[in-house]
């Protein structure tokens, strides 16, 4: 929720893909790191299968793109499940705020600390959202939306304003590049500060104006899953199509078979887990 949207709106897009893939598949995936090379590769040759839509032996571009796309609403689903498991106490596939309460920060309203009253907050904001029908109790649909706020566009106005009330300082309505930093420069050096900076006026700040306003925040903290899909596919091809002609024989792959497994394309190895019964 909150915690998590903080911490993918201060990582490079890097980081918030591997955030993306690792919630869920940190402990499935434990089976596949179990698995011999040779049956890590026998399971990933019938991924292919599954890959290939057209049934050309090759994986295309799109084909790539569509898998990690799937991959990722699906991470979305199973981190709902699991996460209502959690917080539903009864287990009558309803969540109330206070089940959710309980199992998030342990206490009742009034025993939270300021630090925590305040994400209570922010969190309570969200819910209210989510809640569609409005009866204070949020179903499994419902629950899906709280905690994927970054995948349903009603929600991206109160991740936005939930970024600009922590960082934006001097109340302008913009980030420059100070409030950017935050306290992520603090502790780090001058050249990690200087690559931040390269990338905040080349990449980010889009109308070259010298600070983020609320679009160009709205990018920089919602990832964009087309975006995230593309770049995945660009470092696939570019590490495992040996003879460059823009398709990925299964032999390419299986070659490669280490970059595949540590990829999105398998969910980091949790499609071996998710389709075991069909490996």
């Amino acid at each position: 929720m909150s915690m998590k949207f903080a911490l993918l709106a201060l990582a490079p897009l890097s980081l918030v893909v591997t955030y993306y893939f690792s919630i869920s598949s940190v402990k499935e995936a434990e089976e596949y790191d179990q698995l011999s090379p040779e049956e890590s590769r026998r399971r990933l040759e019938k991924l292919l299968h599954k890959m290939d839509l057209n049934g050309d032996q090759f994986i295309c571009r799109k084909e790539l793109k569509q898998w990690i796309l799937n991959s990722l609403v699906n991470l979305a689903k199973e981190e709902a499940k699991e996460r209502m498991l959690e917080a539903d106490e009864d287990q009558d596939g309803i969540v109330t705020w206070e089940e959710y309460l309980q199992d998030t920060f342990g206490v009742e309203n009034e025993d939270l600390g300021a630090e925590d009253t305040l994400m209570m907050l922010q969190e309570e904001m969200m819910w209210k959202v989510a809640d569609e029908d409005g009866d204070g109790k949020l179903n499994f649909v419902e629950f899906s939306v709280f905690t994927n706020p970054e995948e349903h566009v009603a929600m991206h106005p109160l991740l936005v304003n939930q970024t600009m009330r922590e960082k934006d300082s001097n109340n302008d309505s913009v980030l420059d590049f100070s409030e950017y930093l935050g306290d992520r420069g603090v502790q780090q050096d001058k050249e990690w500060v200087m690559s931040e900076r390269e990338k905040f006026e080349h990449e980010m700040d889009l109308n070259k104006d010298g600070v983020l306003d609320l679009d160009e925040v709205h990018r920089w903290v919602i990832p964009d899953n087309d975006e995230i899909a593309e770049e995945e596919v660009e470092h696939l091809f570019a590490l495992a199509d040996d003879d460059h002609d823009d398709l990925l024989s299964y032999e390419e792959v299986l070659r490669h078979h280490d970059v595949f497994v540590g990829s999105q394309a398998t969910d980091y190895g949790h499609d071996f887990v998710r389709f075991k019964d069909e490996l």
